[in-house]
This record gives C-alpha cells, structure tokens and sequence, in this order.
C-alpha cells in the first residue's frame, strides 16, 4: 500500500447503503468486491430459498470462500497466499463491522 489514507467509501448491498472506512488505494476493490458480493447475495435471494439478510450473507460468505477455495487447488490465482488471507481478514472485519453495527443487512 503506497497510500494509507483512509477514505468513506459508499457501497450498496442489497438495497441498504453502507459506509465503510477503505485506504484510498483500495477504494476501487473494494467496489469491485461489494458488487461481486451484491450480485451473490441477490442471487441467493431471488432463489427464495432463505428468508433474513444475515442468512443470505452467510450462503453468500460461504459461496463466495468455496470460489476462492477453487481457484487457489487449481492453480488459478497468481495472488500469493499471504495477500489473499490478509484481503479475506480485511473483508471479514468489514463484513463483521456491518453486522455489528445495527443489523443493517437484515430484511
């Protein structure tokens, strides 16, 4: 990280808009990952199959760690393992933060 500044950053998932503290430079992943993330989340959602935000987030979660699973067995990432645990523990205590912090996600 060449920049630490931190940063509001405004992302929207589903449907509720949150504001998270990022690093500048990580501004434009982290935008990428909260619309990969709202896109799995709706997806789970449109199923019909759960019903509350927390559970959709959960399958989200897991849907979106047996992806990252996947690629790192294959071969597929060029990522070294030290970087993606530490964006995995960033995005945890960000996920973890949210849900905290008033149940937002909830429907």
């Amino acid at each position: 990280m060449s920049n630490n500044k931190t940063m509001p950053v405004s992302i929207r998932i589903l449907d509720k808009d949150y504001r998270i503290a990022c690093p500048s430079d990580e501004r434009d992943s982290l935008i990428k990952a909260s619309i990969y993330l709202n896109d799995k989340m709706n997806e789970i959602k449109n199923n019909g199959k759960l019903i509350g935000g927390e559970r959709v987030a959960v399958m989200a979660a897991l849907n979106v760690a047996h992806e990252l699973l996947q690629l790192k067995e294959n071969g597929d990432t060029k990522t070294d393992n030290t970087e993606i645990n530490h964006q995995l523990a960033s995005l945890q205590d960000k996920i973890e933060y949210a849900l905290h912090e008033g149940r937002q996600l909830e429907l």
